[in-house]
């Protein structure tokens, strides 16, 4: 099977280095050389930051179909040789959670906890942590910051009580998230023993649980766990750890990068407050338009085969980028445009098909529930600086703001 037509793809002279991916990690607009490649050629060689080679793939067609054929594997990842995008891989299961739950027989309690109904993260303990986070932003006063008071805060609470770990933790886990999915400053042997260090707070974690009376899912997966033995204590944690770890930095870093792109639209705050059945179509373009990859979603091509007008080899790296992707004018009317009432709105933030993400249901309803309080609490909330001056962190693999400067 063959990939859609498209441009062709492009490989840079051999006198020429190639270009580096990523092109940028701030939020505040898409990088220009991904508009420039998605028109010119949606499947381009780059390097990473790794040092290794890849294809780029910026088109929505183009990236559908590697989400849904099967050449293209995400378990290759996790082989000692395979080409890298950031940081080593450090275990399989780090990259590959999902299936290594899946085959030990705890997928389903993940999926049960992240589902629709979500019953350890409901509306209305939501809304009243959100406004107990603006509540302490507006006592220290303004300008106050909307990153570390609503978005940090609300996604720590999150992950925390779904997980069942001590909210009291959540500075020194935030830390180590953060260095975590830095994407060049840390050595082999700091991410090593920073993983380290939140690979056995968790299974002290577990190890100190009481069988039967689960603090949260990470107790219930160690419960179930121990009855049949699927996974090793390790991998057990090593997973609770990247349950965590992508969660709460996945999360945070949408919650401030959508943030950051609905205040500089005060009519649409203004018309989703007095209509906020509204909020969750605002919370879908908001998902599409907002850029939060640092890096790229990767995948390894399993047999030869096409891709667009490219011949890709078995072992090569494919890289997803969805913020470019969420911009192509081929499946988006006027993607610049930010449309609360945009529909339909095919995005793939979440990905695609059977490669879809597990989080997607706690993302969605938990924004609506943020958004709304925000909105209702704070009806004058504005950026306390240009748009241009907000500080971005460097090198994220989930793009963050260094804070959101606002007053009310």
């Amino acid at each position: 099977m063959t990939a859609p037509h498209a441009p062709a793809s492009e490989e840079a002279p051999h006198d020429q280095p190639l270009p580096h991916y990523p092109f940028s990690t701030r939020g505040d607009r898409l990088a220009p050389e991904l508009g420039e490649l998605r028109s010119r050629c949606p499947v381009a060689r780059v390097s990473t930051n790794s040092g290794d080679q890849a294809w780029l793939v910026t088109g929505y067609e183009l990236t559908q179909h590697v989400l849904r054929d099967r050449s293209f594997a995400r378990s290759v990842l996790a082989e000692a040789d395979s080409p890298g995008q950031d940081a080593p891989i450090l275990a399989p299961e780090l990259l590959d959670a999902m299936n290594h739950l899946q085959k030990a027989g705890l997928r389903e309690e993940v999926l049960k906890a992240l589902g629709r109904d979500q019953p350890e993260l409901p509306a209305d303990w939501v809304a009243a942590v959100t406004g107990e986070g603006l509540d302490a932003m507006v006592r220290e006063g303004g300008p106050g910051d909307l990153q570390h008071h609503f978005a940090e805060w609300v996604a720590a609470q999150c992950m925390c009580r779904l997980l069942g770990l001590p909210f009291e933790d959540r500075e020194w886990l935030a830390v180590r998230a953060d260095l975590d999915l830095t994407m060049v400053t840390p050595t082999h042997e700091e991410l090593a023993r920073n993983w380290e260090e939140i690979r056995v707070y968790m299974d002290e974690h577990m190890a100190a649980r009481r069988p039967g009376e689960p603090r949260g899912l990470a107790d219930r997966l160690a419960d179930l766990n121990a009855a049949h033995q699927g996974l090793t204590d390790q991998q057990l944690s090593n997973i609770v750890s990247v349950l965590f770890v992508s969660g709460y930095e996945d999360f945070a870093s949408f919650l401030g990068v959508a943030a950051f792109n609905l205040l500089q639209h005060p009519e649409v705050m203004s018309a989703v407050r007095a209509r906020p059945e509204t909020m969750p179509q605002c919370v879908e373009e908001l998902l599409r338009c907002s850029v939060v990859l640092g890096n790229a979603i990767p995948r390894f091509v399993t047999k030869e085969t096409e891709l667009g007008s490219a011949q890709v080899k078995e072992g090569d790296m494919i890289l997803l980028s969805l913020d470019a992707v969420n911009y192509d004018s081929a499946a988006f009317s006027d993607p610049e445009t930010f449309d609360p009432a945009r529909s339909p709105n095919p995005h793939l933030r979440f990905g695609y098909g059977r490669h879809h993400c597990p989080g997607a249901h706690l993302v969605r309803r938990q924004s609506d529930v943020a958004f709304r309080v925000l909105l209702d609490r704070l009806p004058g909330i504005r950026l306390a600086v240009p748009p241009a001056e907000v500080p971005w962190h460097p090198n994220r693999m989930a793009i963050m703001p260094a804070g959101i400067p606002v007053t009310w």
